[in-house]
Protein backbone atom coordinates (compact mmCIF):
# COMPACT_ATOMS: atom_id res chain seq x y z
CA UNK A 1 0.00 0.00 0.00
CA UNK A 2 0.95 3.75 -0.52
CA UNK A 3 0.58 6.36 -2.73
CA UNK A 4 2.05 6.47 -6.39
CA UNK A 5 4.75 8.76 -7.12
CA UNK A 6 3.20 10.37 -9.54
CA UNK A 7 0.44 11.28 -7.91
CA UNK A 8 2.39 12.91 -5.04
CA UNK A 9 4.75 15.11 -7.70
CA UNK A 10 2.11 15.78 -10.37
CA UNK A 11 2.44 19.53 -11.29
CA UNK A 12 5.59 19.46 -9.42
CA UNK A 13 8.61 20.88 -11.65
CA UNK A 14 11.29 18.08 -12.11
CA UNK A 15 14.91 19.33 -12.66
CA UNK A 16 16.09 15.41 -13.79
CA UNK A 17 14.53 12.49 -13.21
CA UNK A 18 16.20 8.83 -13.44
CA UNK A 19 13.74 6.08 -13.10
CA UNK A 20 9.93 6.21 -13.66
CA UNK A 21 7.01 7.41 -11.11
CA UNK A 22 4.97 3.52 -11.30
CA UNK A 23 6.39 2.94 -7.68
CA UNK A 24 4.26 3.58 -4.42
CA UNK A 25 5.69 5.50 -1.15
CA UNK A 26 4.45 4.15 1.87
CA UNK A 27 6.21 6.35 3.67
CA UNK A 28 8.32 9.36 3.80
CA UNK A 29 11.42 10.15 5.52
CA UNK A 30 14.21 12.71 5.70
CA UNK A 31 16.47 11.16 8.59
CA UNK A 32 18.34 7.61 6.67
CA UNK A 33 17.87 5.83 9.40
CA UNK A 34 14.20 6.31 9.63
CA UNK A 35 14.33 4.83 5.95
CA UNK A 36 12.00 1.48 5.64
CA UNK A 37 11.24 -0.87 2.53
CA UNK A 38 9.37 1.56 0.64
CA UNK A 39 10.05 4.83 1.55
CA UNK A 40 10.58 8.18 -0.08
CA UNK A 41 13.51 9.68 1.00
CA UNK A 42 14.59 13.62 0.97
CA UNK A 43 17.88 14.39 1.09
CA UNK A 44 17.69 17.66 2.67
CA UNK A 45 20.57 20.07 3.35
CA UNK A 46 21.00 21.00 6.45
CA UNK A 47 23.16 23.46 9.05
CA UNK A 48 24.82 20.14 10.75
CA UNK A 49 24.60 17.98 8.20
CA UNK A 50 23.21 17.00 4.73
CA UNK A 51 21.31 14.28 3.88
CA UNK A 52 22.57 14.06 0.58
CA UNK A 53 25.60 12.15 2.49
CA UNK A 54 22.91 9.12 3.52
CA UNK A 55 21.58 8.63 0.19
CA UNK A 56 23.29 5.00 0.20
CA UNK A 57 22.41 4.19 3.48
CA UNK A 58 18.37 5.21 2.81
CA UNK A 59 18.44 3.19 -0.18
CA UNK A 60 20.47 0.17 1.48
CA UNK A 61 17.35 0.11 4.07
CA UNK A 62 14.58 0.02 1.00
CA UNK A 63 14.22 3.19 -0.22
CA UNK A 64 11.73 3.12 -3.37
CA UNK A 65 12.77 6.49 -4.54
CA UNK A 66 14.87 9.92 -3.29
CA UNK A 67 14.38 13.38 -3.93
CA UNK A 68 17.45 16.07 -3.43
CA UNK A 69 18.03 19.02 -5.06
CA UNK A 70 21.71 17.98 -6.30
CA UNK A 71 22.03 15.46 -9.50
CA UNK A 72 23.42 12.18 -8.92
CA UNK A 73 25.26 10.03 -11.81
CA UNK A 74 24.98 6.60 -10.03
CA UNK A 75 21.59 5.05 -8.96
CA UNK A 76 20.54 1.12 -8.53
CA UNK A 77 17.88 0.42 -11.27
CA UNK A 78 15.18 -0.02 -8.92
CA UNK A 79 15.07 3.45 -7.36
CA UNK A 80 13.69 6.29 -8.59
CA UNK A 81 15.96 9.42 -8.10
CA UNK A 82 14.24 13.22 -8.54
CA UNK A 83 16.53 16.60 -8.88
CA UNK A 84 14.16 19.07 -7.60
CA UNK A 85 14.95 22.96 -6.63
CA UNK A 86 13.44 23.46 -3.24
CA UNK A 87 13.51 20.56 -2.24
CA UNK A 88 12.07 21.85 1.35
CA UNK A 89 9.23 23.19 -0.24
CA UNK A 90 8.84 20.15 -2.05
CA UNK A 91 8.71 18.18 0.87
CA UNK A 92 6.03 20.38 2.50
CA UNK A 93 3.62 19.77 -0.77
CA UNK A 94 4.46 16.29 -1.20
CA UNK A 95 4.17 15.41 2.66
CA UNK A 96 0.35 17.34 2.19
CA UNK A 97 -0.78 14.93 -0.29
CA UNK A 98 0.80 12.13 0.98
CA UNK A 99 -1.73 12.85 4.38
CA UNK A 100 -4.64 13.65 2.76
CA UNK A 101 -4.47 17.41 3.18
CA UNK A 102 -5.36 17.36 6.75
CA UNK A 103 -4.84 21.35 7.17
CA UNK A 104 -8.08 21.81 5.32
CA UNK A 105 -10.29 19.37 7.27
CA UNK A 106 -9.27 21.22 10.24
CA UNK A 107 -9.48 24.70 11.81
CA UNK A 108 -5.89 25.16 12.64
CA UNK A 109 -4.75 27.98 14.35
CA UNK A 110 -0.80 29.67 14.18
CA UNK A 111 0.47 31.14 17.14
CA UNK A 112 3.91 32.90 16.74
CA UNK A 113 6.31 35.74 18.32
CA UNK A 114 8.97 35.77 20.85
CA UNK A 115 7.30 34.78 24.42
CA UNK A 116 3.82 33.48 25.34
CA UNK A 117 3.25 31.28 22.59
CA UNK A 118 2.72 27.98 25.04
CA UNK A 119 0.59 29.92 27.31
CA UNK A 120 -1.79 31.10 24.34
CA UNK A 121 -2.02 27.90 22.89
CA UNK A 122 -2.66 25.72 25.77
CA UNK A 123 -5.26 28.52 26.89
CA UNK A 124 -6.93 28.57 23.32
CA UNK A 125 -7.00 24.48 23.64
CA UNK A 126 -8.32 25.07 26.52
CA UNK A 127 -11.14 27.31 25.98
CA UNK A 128 -12.03 25.86 22.63
CA UNK A 129 -12.46 22.26 24.24
CA UNK A 130 -15.34 20.64 26.16
CA UNK A 131 -17.68 18.13 25.15
CA UNK A 132 -16.51 15.04 23.53
CA UNK A 133 -14.54 17.12 20.65
CA UNK A 134 -10.71 16.84 21.60
CA UNK A 135 -8.41 20.31 20.55
CA UNK A 136 -5.00 19.33 18.77
CA UNK A 137 -1.86 21.28 20.04
CA UNK A 138 1.50 21.14 18.54
CA UNK A 139 4.22 23.64 20.83
CA UNK A 140 7.26 23.60 22.72
CA UNK A 141 5.79 21.47 25.53
CA UNK A 142 3.87 18.68 23.87
CA UNK A 143 2.05 17.76 20.78
CA UNK A 144 -1.88 16.65 21.95
CA UNK A 145 -2.79 14.08 18.73
CA UNK A 146 -6.45 13.63 20.11
CA UNK A 147 -5.85 10.08 21.12
CA UNK A 148 -3.02 10.82 22.97
CA UNK A 149 -0.25 13.27 23.83
CA UNK A 150 3.42 12.62 22.93
CA UNK A 151 6.73 15.25 24.70
CA UNK A 152 7.63 17.48 22.12
CA UNK A 153 11.49 17.54 20.61
CA UNK A 154 10.87 20.70 18.62
CA UNK A 155 8.60 23.76 18.30
CA UNK A 156 7.81 23.19 15.36
CA UNK A 157 8.62 19.98 13.87
CA UNK A 158 9.81 19.58 9.79
CA UNK A 159 6.99 19.04 7.63
CA UNK A 160 6.31 15.79 6.95
CA UNK A 161 6.22 15.06 10.75
CA UNK A 162 3.75 18.34 11.07
CA UNK A 163 1.09 16.71 8.20
CA UNK A 164 1.58 12.88 9.99
CA UNK A 165 0.40 14.77 13.37
CA UNK A 166 -2.41 16.54 12.05
CA UNK A 167 -3.71 13.76 10.40
CA UNK A 168 -3.59 11.98 13.43
CA UNK A 169 -5.76 14.41 14.83
CA UNK A 170 -7.98 14.44 12.07
CA UNK A 171 -8.63 10.72 12.06
CA UNK A 172 -9.07 11.08 16.02
CA UNK A 173 -12.32 13.52 15.60
CA UNK A 174 -10.46 16.88 16.33
CA UNK A 175 -12.32 19.62 14.71
CA UNK A 176 -9.73 22.35 15.62
CA UNK A 177 -5.94 22.04 15.97
CA UNK A 178 -4.00 25.12 17.65
CA UNK A 179 0.10 24.99 16.83
CA UNK A 180 3.20 27.21 17.77
CA UNK A 181 4.64 28.49 14.63
CA UNK A 182 8.94 29.36 15.29
CA UNK A 183 10.62 31.45 13.17
CA UNK A 184 13.08 28.43 12.02
CA UNK A 185 9.85 26.57 10.94
CA UNK A 186 8.50 29.84 8.75
CA UNK A 187 12.09 30.58 7.42
CA UNK A 188 13.11 26.58 6.91
CA UNK A 189 9.38 26.05 5.10
CA UNK A 190 7.95 23.65 7.99
CA UNK A 191 4.89 25.15 7.63
CA UNK A 192 4.91 26.15 3.84
CA UNK A 193 1.86 26.34 1.96
CA UNK A 194 -0.22 25.46 5.06
CA UNK A 195 -3.61 26.01 5.29
CA UNK A 196 -4.57 28.08 8.56
CA UNK A 197 -8.12 29.72 9.54
CA UNK A 198 -6.08 32.14 12.04
CA UNK A 199 -2.53 33.24 12.89
CA UNK A 200 -1.90 34.94 16.32
CA UNK A 201 1.28 37.48 16.84
CA UNK A 202 2.11 37.77 20.57
CA UNK A 203 5.13 40.26 20.75
CA UNK A 204 9.18 39.94 19.51
CA UNK A 205 11.66 40.69 21.36
CA UNK A 206 15.85 39.68 21.30
CA UNK A 207 16.00 36.21 20.54
CA UNK A 208 17.41 34.00 18.09
CA UNK A 209 20.34 36.68 16.33
CA UNK A 210 22.33 33.50 16.19
CA UNK A 211 20.60 32.18 13.32
CA UNK A 212 18.83 35.05 11.78
CA UNK A 213 21.59 37.62 12.17
CA UNK A 214 19.59 40.68 13.38
CA UNK A 215 16.12 41.78 14.85
CA UNK A 216 14.58 42.94 11.48
CA UNK A 217 15.22 39.65 9.96
CA UNK A 218 13.74 37.74 13.06
CA UNK A 219 10.82 40.51 12.28
CA UNK A 220 10.96 39.45 8.80
CA UNK A 221 10.41 36.18 8.98
CA UNK A 222 7.43 36.39 11.58
CA UNK A 223 5.84 38.68 9.71
CA UNK A 224 6.06 36.28 6.35
CA UNK A 225 3.53 33.98 8.10
CA UNK A 226 0.70 36.61 8.24
CA UNK A 227 1.42 38.22 4.36
CA UNK A 228 1.04 35.74 2.33
CA UNK A 229 4.45 34.78 1.10
CA UNK A 230 4.85 31.90 3.99
CA UNK A 231 1.96 30.38 4.17
CA UNK A 232 -2.04 31.01 2.40
CA UNK A 233 -3.01 34.40 3.75
CA UNK A 234 -4.82 33.55 7.21
CA UNK A 235 -8.35 34.81 7.16
CA UNK A 236 -8.03 35.91 10.29
CA UNK A 237 -4.62 37.87 11.77
CA UNK A 238 -4.94 38.51 15.57
CA UNK A 239 -1.95 41.00 16.34
CA UNK A 240 -0.80 42.36 19.91
CA UNK A 241 -0.28 46.45 19.08
CA UNK A 242 1.21 47.18 22.66
CA UNK A 243 4.07 45.62 21.14
CA UNK A 244 5.89 47.83 18.82
CA UNK A 245 6.32 45.39 16.04
CA UNK A 246 2.92 43.95 16.19
CA UNK A 247 2.01 47.64 14.81
CA UNK A 248 4.24 47.58 12.08
CA UNK A 249 2.68 44.16 11.68
CA UNK A 250 -0.66 45.35 11.55
CA UNK A 251 0.37 48.10 8.48
CA UNK A 252 1.57 45.15 6.49
CA UNK A 253 -1.08 42.65 6.70
CA UNK A 254 -2.71 42.43 3.06
CA UNK A 255 -6.88 42.33 2.89
CA UNK A 256 -9.18 41.10 2.62
CA UNK A 257 -7.81 39.00 5.89
CA UNK A 258 -9.21 40.60 8.85
CA UNK A 259 -7.13 41.72 11.38
CA UNK A 260 -8.00 41.93 15.16
CA UNK A 261 -6.06 43.74 17.57
CA UNK A 262 -5.69 43.60 21.24
CA UNK A 263 -3.70 45.32 24.29
CA UNK A 264 -3.87 46.38 27.77
CA UNK A 265 -2.20 49.78 26.96
CA UNK A 266 -4.00 50.91 24.39
CA UNK A 267 -7.08 51.46 22.44
CA UNK A 268 -7.56 48.10 20.35
CA UNK A 269 -11.01 45.87 19.40
CA UNK A 270 -10.30 43.63 22.58
CA UNK A 271 -8.85 45.39 25.03
CA UNK A 272 -7.86 44.72 29.05
CA UNK A 273 -9.33 47.66 31.35
CA UNK A 274 -8.09 47.79 35.03
CA UNK A 275 -5.32 45.34 35.25
CA UNK A 276 -4.78 43.97 39.11
CA UNK A 277 -1.90 41.62 39.92
CA UNK A 278 -2.32 39.49 42.52
CA UNK A 279 0.29 37.30 44.36
CA UNK A 280 -2.72 34.06 43.07
CA UNK A 281 -3.85 35.48 40.31
CA UNK A 282 -5.05 38.44 37.97
CA UNK A 283 -8.19 40.55 37.23
CA UNK A 284 -8.93 42.67 34.80
CA UNK A 285 -11.88 44.05 32.73
CA UNK A 286 -12.21 42.92 29.06
CA UNK A 287 -13.87 45.16 26.70
CA UNK A 288 -14.99 43.95 22.78
CA UNK A 289 -17.26 45.48 20.30
CA UNK A 290 -20.41 45.01 21.70
CA UNK A 291 -19.57 43.31 25.34
CA UNK A 292 -17.64 43.82 28.50
CA UNK A 293 -16.85 40.99 31.46
CA UNK A 294 -14.96 40.72 34.19
CA UNK A 295 -12.33 38.22 34.33
CA UNK A 296 -10.07 36.55 36.58
CA UNK A 297 -7.70 34.25 36.11
CA UNK A 298 -5.20 31.95 38.20
CA UNK A 299 -2.26 33.08 35.50
CA UNK A 300 0.16 35.54 37.23
CA UNK A 301 1.18 38.72 35.50
CA UNK A 302 0.31 41.70 33.18
CA UNK A 303 2.13 39.27 30.05
CA UNK A 304 -0.47 36.80 30.93
CA UNK A 305 -3.19 39.11 30.94
CA UNK A 306 -1.87 39.66 27.59
CA UNK A 307 -1.30 36.12 26.54
CA UNK A 308 -5.05 34.70 27.64
CA UNK A 309 -6.03 38.40 26.08
CA UNK A 310 -4.44 37.11 22.47
CA UNK A 311 -6.49 33.77 22.76
CA UNK A 312 -10.00 35.49 23.35
CA UNK A 313 -8.99 37.43 20.67
CA UNK A 314 -8.21 34.50 18.50
CA UNK A 315 -11.94 33.36 19.80
CA UNK A 316 -13.60 36.38 19.01
CA UNK A 317 -12.34 36.72 15.36
CA UNK A 318 -13.40 33.20 14.55
CA UNK A 319 -16.60 34.05 15.88
CA UNK A 320 -17.13 32.24 18.82
CA UNK A 321 -19.19 32.72 21.26
CA UNK A 322 -18.19 34.18 24.34
CA UNK A 323 -21.39 33.38 26.48
CA UNK A 324 -19.85 30.01 26.16
CA UNK A 325 -15.97 31.01 26.21
CA UNK A 326 -15.74 33.17 29.11
CA UNK A 327 -16.73 30.82 31.93
CA UNK A 328 -14.17 28.38 30.78
CA UNK A 329 -11.68 30.92 32.07
CA UNK A 330 -11.70 30.13 35.75
CA UNK A 331 -10.84 26.75 34.78
CA UNK A 332 -7.79 27.16 32.86
CA UNK A 333 -5.01 25.01 34.46
CA UNK A 334 -1.42 25.57 35.16
CA UNK A 335 0.51 25.50 31.99
CA UNK A 336 3.54 23.30 32.78
CA UNK A 337 6.85 25.08 33.27
CA UNK A 338 4.95 28.56 33.03
CA UNK A 339 4.81 30.18 35.95
CA UNK A 340 4.10 26.56 37.64
CA UNK A 341 4.14 27.44 41.38
CA UNK A 342 5.61 24.56 43.34
CA UNK A 343 3.81 24.38 46.68
CA UNK A 344 6.05 23.87 49.73
CA UNK A 345 5.74 24.84 53.84
CA UNK A 346 8.27 27.44 53.24
CA UNK A 347 6.06 29.91 53.42
CA UNK A 348 8.01 31.17 49.94
CA UNK A 349 6.45 31.65 46.13
CA UNK A 350 8.25 29.28 44.64
CA UNK A 351 8.17 29.52 40.40
CA UNK A 352 9.37 27.62 37.82
CA UNK A 353 9.35 29.33 34.87
CA UNK A 354 10.89 29.00 30.64
CA UNK A 355 12.09 32.77 30.64
CA UNK A 356 15.62 32.24 28.88
CA UNK A 357 15.53 35.86 27.53
CA UNK A 358 16.14 38.90 29.39
CA UNK A 359 13.09 40.49 28.23
CA UNK A 360 10.89 37.60 29.54
CA UNK A 361 12.57 37.38 32.55
CA UNK A 362 12.52 41.07 32.46
CA UNK A 363 8.51 40.34 32.50
CA UNK A 364 8.50 37.72 34.90
CA UNK A 365 10.66 39.36 37.80
CA UNK A 366 8.81 43.00 37.08
CA UNK A 367 6.13 41.25 37.77
CA UNK A 368 6.91 39.33 41.07
CA UNK A 369 8.81 42.56 42.16
CA UNK A 370 5.36 44.23 42.40
CA UNK A 371 3.32 41.15 44.57
CA UNK A 372 6.00 40.18 46.36
CA UNK A 373 5.91 41.15 50.21
CA UNK A 374 9.18 39.80 50.47
CA UNK A 375 12.61 39.71 48.60
CA UNK A 376 12.54 38.49 44.67
CA UNK A 377 15.20 35.95 44.56
CA UNK A 378 16.58 34.00 41.12
CA UNK A 379 18.11 31.26 39.54
CA UNK A 380 18.63 31.54 35.94
CA UNK A 381 21.60 30.40 33.54
CA UNK A 382 22.27 31.18 29.75
CA UNK A 383 21.96 28.41 27.16
CA UNK A 384 25.05 27.51 25.28
CA UNK A 385 25.86 27.53 21.46
CA UNK A 386 23.63 30.23 20.96
CA UNK A 387 23.18 34.21 20.97
CA UNK A 388 25.82 35.14 23.08
CA UNK A 389 24.87 38.93 23.01
CA UNK A 390 21.74 38.33 25.43
CA UNK A 391 23.91 37.01 28.22
CA UNK A 392 25.13 40.14 30.07
CA UNK A 393 21.48 41.66 29.13
CA UNK A 394 19.82 39.02 31.39
CA UNK A 395 22.15 39.37 33.74
CA UNK A 396 21.58 43.15 34.16
CA UNK A 397 17.83 42.53 34.00
CA UNK A 398 18.72 39.96 37.43
CA UNK A 399 20.76 42.68 38.91
CA UNK A 400 18.16 45.50 38.21
CA UNK A 401 15.15 43.27 39.57
CA UNK A 402 16.07 40.53 41.76
CA UNK A 403 17.44 41.24 45.16
CA UNK A 404 19.71 38.22 44.77
CA UNK A 405 20.75 36.07 41.90
CA UNK A 406 22.62 32.40 41.55
CA UNK A 407 23.68 32.34 38.25
CA UNK A 408 24.37 28.73 36.43
CA UNK A 409 24.15 26.46 33.99
CA UNK A 410 21.25 25.75 32.30
CA UNK A 411 22.06 24.31 28.63
CA UNK A 412 25.41 24.34 27.62
CA UNK A 413 25.47 22.25 25.01
CA UNK A 414 28.62 21.95 23.36
CA UNK A 415 30.00 25.47 24.35
CA UNK A 416 32.39 25.44 27.57
CA UNK A 417 30.62 27.00 31.13
CA UNK A 418 33.72 29.20 31.88
CA UNK A 419 32.75 31.08 28.33
CA UNK A 420 29.55 31.15 29.16
CA UNK A 421 29.88 32.41 32.72
CA UNK A 422 32.08 34.95 31.05
CA UNK A 423 29.72 36.72 28.78
CA UNK A 424 27.29 36.61 31.79
CA UNK A 425 29.69 38.38 34.34
CA UNK A 426 29.95 41.39 31.93
CA UNK A 427 26.37 42.09 32.89
CA UNK A 428 27.43 42.42 36.21
CA UNK A 429 26.58 45.65 37.90
CA UNK A 430 26.69 44.74 41.97
CA UNK A 431 28.72 41.79 42.35
CA UNK A 432 27.20 41.25 46.09
CA UNK A 433 23.87 40.73 44.83
CA UNK A 434 25.10 37.63 42.49
CA UNK A 435 26.82 34.23 42.83
CA UNK A 436 27.77 31.93 40.12
CA UNK A 437 27.39 28.03 40.95
CA UNK A 438 28.25 25.56 38.01
CA UNK A 439 25.99 22.95 39.30
CA UNK A 440 22.08 23.72 38.65
CA UNK A 441 21.07 21.78 41.87
CA UNK A 442 23.63 23.36 44.15
CA UNK A 443 22.19 26.71 42.71
CA UNK A 444 18.52 26.15 43.34
CA UNK A 445 19.65 24.55 46.48
CA UNK A 446 21.47 27.53 47.88
CA UNK A 447 18.75 29.36 46.54
CA UNK A 448 15.91 27.48 48.78
CA UNK A 449 18.10 27.81 51.52
CA UNK A 450 17.49 31.49 51.13
CA UNK A 451 14.09 32.03 50.77
CA UNK A 452 11.94 33.27 53.81
CA UNK A 453 8.40 33.50 54.13
CA UNK A 454 7.30 36.21 52.11
CA UNK A 455 10.08 35.79 49.66
CA UNK A 456 9.25 34.79 46.11
CA UNK A 457 12.20 32.35 44.08
CA UNK A 458 12.00 32.44 40.14
CA UNK A 459 13.87 29.43 38.87
CA UNK A 460 13.85 30.24 35.59
CA UNK A 461 15.18 28.98 31.85
CA UNK A 462 14.19 25.59 31.41
CA UNK A 463 10.90 25.87 32.17
CA UNK A 464 8.77 22.23 31.50
CA UNK A 465 11.95 20.73 29.86
CA UNK A 466 13.17 17.36 32.00
CA UNK A 467 16.74 17.20 30.90
CA UNK A 468 19.97 19.61 30.52
CA UNK A 469 22.49 19.16 27.53
CA UNK A 470 26.26 18.86 27.79
CA UNK A 471 28.29 18.73 24.84
CA UNK A 472 26.41 15.09 23.33
CA UNK A 473 24.75 14.07 26.13
CA UNK A 474 21.77 14.66 27.46
CA UNK A 475 21.07 14.02 31.32
CA UNK A 476 17.45 13.75 33.54
CA UNK A 477 17.39 17.22 35.17
CA UNK A 478 13.56 18.85 35.89
CA UNK A 479 13.86 22.44 37.58
CA UNK A 480 10.52 21.49 39.17
CA UNK A 481 11.07 18.04 40.44
CA UNK A 482 14.40 19.08 41.54
CA UNK A 483 12.89 22.21 43.72
CA UNK A 484 10.20 19.33 44.93
CA UNK A 485 12.72 17.02 46.02
CA UNK A 486 15.20 19.48 47.59
CA UNK A 487 11.90 21.56 49.54
CA UNK A 488 11.23 17.82 51.06
CA UNK A 489 14.44 17.57 52.26
CA UNK A 490 14.57 21.29 53.76
CA UNK A 491 11.15 20.45 55.31
CA UNK A 492 11.99 17.38 56.64
CA UNK A 493 15.19 18.67 58.25
CA UNK A 494 13.11 21.77 60.31
CA UNK A 495 10.99 19.32 61.68
CA UNK A 496 13.13 17.16 62.88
Amino acid sequence: MGIKLADLFDGIRIVARKGGLEASAGSIVIDSRRAAPGCLFFALPGLRADGNDFVDEAIARGAVAVVSPRPRFFVPARVTYLQIENARAVLAEVSRRFYGKPDAQLELIGVTGTNGKSTVTHVLKHLLGGGDTPVGLIGTINYDLGRRTVPSYKTTPESVDLYGMLAQMRDAGCRSAVMEVSSHGIDQLRVHGMRFAAAAFTNLTRDHLDYHGSLDAYFAAKARFFTGEAVPLPPVAVVNIDDSYGRQLVKMIPRPARIVTYAIGREALLRAIGVELGFTGTRFRLEWPGGSAPVETSLLGGYNASNLLCALAICHGMGYDFARILPRIATIPGIPGRMERIENDLGANVLVDYAHTDDALHNALSMLRAITPGRVLAVFGCGGNRDRTKRPRMTAVVQELADFGWATSDNPRKEALEQIFADMKTGVSDPARIIFIEERRRAISLALDAARPGDSLLIAGKGHEPFQEFEDTVITFDDRQVARELIAIKEMSSES
